[in-house]
């Protein structure tokens, strides 16, 4: 018959609820509260004191420490110092026992609460949850965690809709919230809408400025950083991003667009740029704006004319790339002669010039040329003054209306809407009920070939109606610089020259043709 004998146990364990055969037990606590109110971090001193004195009164018990977060969310760990430095701690042989609040103290995801106490639980630690009354090493522990996670998930999912909610009301109602902490210009009124600052206004007019003297956003960087002044985040270095930024936010006309990006998910806080899944909200003339709406709308023009160069182009000079080589199509760009000497001069020349096989015939202008050449043009074209006006206007009404692209993208979306309800009940009834796949497949393709012909013909339309809007936007600015100037103009203006001309060709012979907002050309 076969012998049994007992080996007697060598290390000593730890028992559920706390109780150990000798040794004490190392001790710590997680304190944390979600935000940054006054209510809850009294609440958060509160939790440091009593688990200080709970732990230290128990004989059984040896006091680590207590770990904390403060002011942060616990949808997820990714934040939170205190807990990794906790857990890292406990699997360093630190730690036997944690003790917290309750589950939703802990982590309020799932996921997060069941991985960190496998982890934990595999080196022999446990976590006891004071609310529940739940120890991670009883039996029953692992099953009651995910029950209590799964809740408090779902409080956090309910608190984050009702969160969304109320941000889309407030939208839906024309409110407006901006960032004031690092949005130049403006600060909270007492009102609550934006009220401008005006010493900080002045950075973004001259910003706008620069870029319409023909500057491009890294000068403009460069500009702001000699003179020292400091980015809206306080540094002294201004980035690219920042400049475009500045230059094509609609809140500096007054106006703001609601809703341009959206959590994705509410555990990990995710988000994108709205590109149709949720609403968006345009409200207009909401508060004070820093920048008229029509020199705003004449830098998105400017915009959208620098990306469709097609090429990098250094738009330091309200000359560069608007005068053309009449011979090889290059854009002319500023050279300097005489760098190192006295008789130092900037002038103008094809940047194409020595590239092909012959050097191009066009010639080299200097800027004053330039500049007297275009008054001559530009008093011309104002000898018609009336007559110009009246075709701009008409201009305006025939080429910038989008009655007709505006009908056609209704129709196209309407056609994906019906699209999208065939291929719903296609799929369910290819659920539901025995088809054959081959025509079920065959008709699902003809719907995607549909809907993917309705979505590219939109962005096309939507690319013309932008295209007539820049174009009435350049007239309306060109028609108001007319309107606004004597019939002889005498001085050379920046403004004028970016508002007017469209480009300038020079021809072999050394003529320049001015070729104006409205088609007009001119030769000077």
């Amino acid at each position: 018959m076969a012998s049994v004998r007992i080996i007697p146990a060598t290390i000593q364990q730890h028992y559920a609820h706390g109780a150990t055969l000798t040794a004490k037990r190392r001790a710590a606590a997680y304190a944390r509260v979600s935000t940054d109110s006054d209510e809850q971090l009294t609440s958060y001193e509160a939790q440091v004191d009593y688990y200080t004195k709970y732990i230290k009164e128990r004989a059984d018990w040896e006091f680590v420490g207590i770990y904390t977060d403060e002011g942060i969310s616990a949808t997820n760990t990714k934040k939170r110092d205190g807990f990794k430095q906790m857990v890292a701690d406990a699997l360093d042989g630190k730690i036997d026992l944690i003790i917290t609040k309750s589950v939703s103290r802990f982590a309020r995801n799932t996921v997060d609460s069941l991985v960190t106490v496998r982890q934990l639980k595999e080196k022999g630690i446990e976590v006891y949850f004071e609310k529940e009354n739940i120890y991670t090493l009883d039996s029953k522990g692992e099953l009651l965690i995910t029950i209590m996670s799964s809740l408090a998930q779902e409080e956090s999912r309910s608190i984050s809709e009702n969160v969304t909610w109320g941000q889309r009301k407030r939208m839906a109602d024309g409110k407006i919230s901006l960032p004031y902490r690092h949005f130049l210009g403006y600060e909270k009124g007492e009102d609550g809408l934006p009220k401008i600052v005006e010493s900080e206004a002045k950075i973004v007019r001259m910003i706008f400025r620069l870029f319409m003297e023909g500057k491009t956003p890294s000068a403009i960087a460069k500009c702001l950083v000699s003179q020292g002044i400091p980015s809206p985040a306080g540094k002294t270095t201004w980035q690219v991003g920042t400049i475009n930024s500045i230059l094509s936010n609609e809140k500096y006309k007054g106006d703001a667009l609601l809703q341009k990006s959206f959590t994705v998910d509410f555990l990990t806080k995710t988000t994108k740029v709205n590109e149709g899944e949720v609403p968006q909200y345009y409200v207009q003339n909401s508060y004070p704006a820093i920048i008229p709406p029509d020199e705003f709308d004449a830098v998105q023009a400017e915009i959208e004319r620098r990306k469709k160069l097609g090429r990098p182009v250094s738009c330091h000079s309200p000359f560069s790339a608007k005068i053309i080589c009449g011979e090889c199509g290059g854009f002319y760009g500023s050279k300097v002669w005489g760098s190192n000497t006295k008789y130092r001069r900037t002038i103008w020349r094809c940047n194409e010039k020595y590239k092909g096989e012959k050097p191009c015939q066009t010639p080299h202008l200097n800027e004053d040329d330039i500049k007297q050449r275009f008054l001559a043009a530009f008093n011309v074209v104002m000898g018609g003054r009336e007559e110009l006006l009246s075709n701009c206007r008409l201009a305006q009404q025939v080429l910038c209306n989008c009655t007709a692209i505006d009908a056609e993208i209704a129709e196209r979306q309407r056609e994906i809407e019906v699209v999208a309800e065939l291929t719903r009940k296609s799929i369910y009834e290819n659920a539901c009920v025995a088809v054959d796949q081959n025509e079920f497949n065959e008709r699902h393709s003809g719907y995607m070939e549909r809907h993917q012909n309705a979505a590219e013909r939109i962005a096309s339309l939507e690319a013309q109606r932008r295209e007539r809007q820049n174009k009435l936007i350049i007239l309306d600015k060109y028609i108001k610089e007319i309107e606004s100037r004597p019939l002889v103009i005498e001085e050379f203006d920046d403004k004028l020259w970016m508002a007017s001309v469209d480009k300038v060709t020079v021809t072999p012979e050394g003529k320049l043709i001015f070729c104006f907002k409205d088609g007009t050309e001119i030769e000077g």
